[in-house]
């Protein structure tokens, strides 16, 4: 029910608040969609194009990219053998490896001269993967990240504070460029300087937000030892990337800072974010940019096709890239997609927010555990923050999990007896769910590391 609202209020997103109350009454259509046309497209439409552009895509790659021709012919597979969407499983699988053996500019479709913007990831984990992108590319990611904004209710207008980095890192400026293509004016502000972003939001009347949703808490936190109200801020809505955001986190952050918040999905390897964005109808599924991406749910052991709407692997395909054509590649991330159009109106396929990867999972005295599971049970749990760290090692010659766990400050206790009982049952839930003993160890509050960019929520420690 909606209640102490005027009626420009309530169908007003630029006004804090109202996004959500239009959402929650159902009045859908008075939200902004940025291509109103291409988001509400019929099925057949959708697939038409998806289709065009297949065809056009795989015959582009194979003529400019030597690597994918080479692959394709030892498969027995021609550009003129893809007919129909099925027909993508005739093609290569591409991962991350194909990238690093091939650095930097080996799956390059286009001369260095035509790249205007070149991205890479860290390399943390070896060598690093490189993508360049064309002015046709640039074009593509502004409009996917201003579809995904609009879902959000940004609007022309809106004064949006970057808390991303703008570094190598495809976020920051993939969002940068994707707002501003919306209308919107930015505030380049970088990471880091947690005091300084609450300040620079009091000044400019920020009214989004863009960061990591832990970033995002962290900044709340800062802001109410401040003793910042953020009931009276500008600041209407945060836009989520860069790692997952559990339902429980998303609730926190937007009753304590008083927001609207919705993640977004991508990857560098086939563009960075823009490939998912969330609308308000069903807060836990994102409409994928099907114009842009074909995609597939594979067994990830087999790499077979499952049926809709089960859980699988996911693979995509982006249709229009020049600068860095992929296909199929997998992304080793865990979701499910279905097709039925949603209540917000729009037609593009929705895939679950990405909770686990096939690459994440642990395997604890030949039991799987999957990060995400520790967050569901701690954010059933009163008393403790969403921050936590999973170490493992296996000194003693048996692998052993220890669970670092956050309190809030009003779960804190001097009583030994009491702080060991909290532990137990924390420890008795964890066990319930990941079927294997862990061992927790309480952290004061504040005592998890923040951080600006991705958090790490695991430590493997074994040898």
């Amino acid at each position: 029910m909606i209640v102490n609202s005027t009626a420009e209020e309530i169908f007003d997103p630029s006004v804090k608040g109202a996004a959500l109350k239009a959402a929650a009454a159902g009045n859908f259509d008075v939200l902004p969609m940025f291509d109103r046309a291409m988001e509400t497209s019929s099925r057949e439409r959708i697939r038409a194009i998806q289709l065009e552009k297949l065809i056009a895509q795989v015959a582009y790659t194979y003529e400019n990219v030597a690597w994918y021709r080479d692959k394709m012919s030892e498969m027995g597979v021609k550009p003129e053998d893809i007919k129909t969407l099925e027909d993508v499983r005739k093609l290569p699988f591409t991962d991350k490896n194909a990238l690093r053996e091939t650095f930097p500019y080996g799956l390059f479709a286009q001369p260095l001269d035509k790249i205007v913007e070149m991205h890479s990831s860290s390399g943390t984990t070896g060598k690093p993967i490189v993508v360049g992108y064309t002015k046709h590319d640039m074009a593509v990611w502004s409009d996917c990240i201003a579809r995904l904004a609009s879902m959000a209710g940004v609007v022309p207008g809106d004064r949006v504070q970057m808390a991303f980095g703008y570094g190598m890192f495809t976020g920051g400026f993939g969002l940068h460029y994707g707002c501003m293509k919306l209308g919107c004016t930015m505030i380049p502000a970088g990471s880091g300087n947690t005091e300084r972003h609450i300040q620079m939001i009091e000044d400019y009347g920020t009214t989004v937000i863009i960061a990591t949703p832990t970033y995002a808490l962290h900044i709340c936190e800062v802001g109410e030892k401040m003793g910042y109200d953020w009931a009276k801020s500008t600041l209407r809505v945060g836009l989520f990337g860069g790692e997952p955001c559990p339902p429980a986190l998303k609730a926190e952050i937007e009753s304590r800072m008083h927001i609207v918040c919705t993640d977004n999905y991508g990857l560098t390897e086939v563009m960075g974010p823009g490939v998912s964005g969330e609308c308000l109808a069903e807060r836990d599924m994102q409409h994928i940019a099907e114009d842009h991406f074909l995609w597939e749910i594979v067994d990830p052991a087999t790499g077979e096709p499952v049926p809709e709407g089960e859980m699988g692997e996911l693979v995509l395909t982006p249709l229009d890239k020049e600068g860095i054509p992929v296909l199929r590649y997998r992304t080793h991330d865990l979701t499910r997609v279905v097709t039925e159009k949603c209540s917000c109106g729009r037609t593009h396929a929705r895939m679950q927010k990405v909770r686990s990867r096939c690459d994440d999972m642990l395997i604890i005295r030949g039991t799987n555990v999957f990060p995400s599971q520790v967050e569901d049970v701690l954010a059933g749990i009163e008393g403790v923050t969403p921050h936590y760290l999973i170490v493992v090692d296996n000194e003693t010659g048996l692998d052993r999990m220890t669970v670092n766990v956050e309190l809030k400050p009003e779960a804190f206790s001097d009583s030994f007896e009491v702080m060991d009982n909290f532990r137990q049952m924390v420890a008795e839930k964890l066990k319930g769910t990941l079927l294997v003993g862990v061992k927790v160890k309480l952290v004061e509050p504040g005592g998890i590391e923040r951080s600006v960019g991705k958090t790490k929520h695991v430590r493997d420690l074994r040898k």
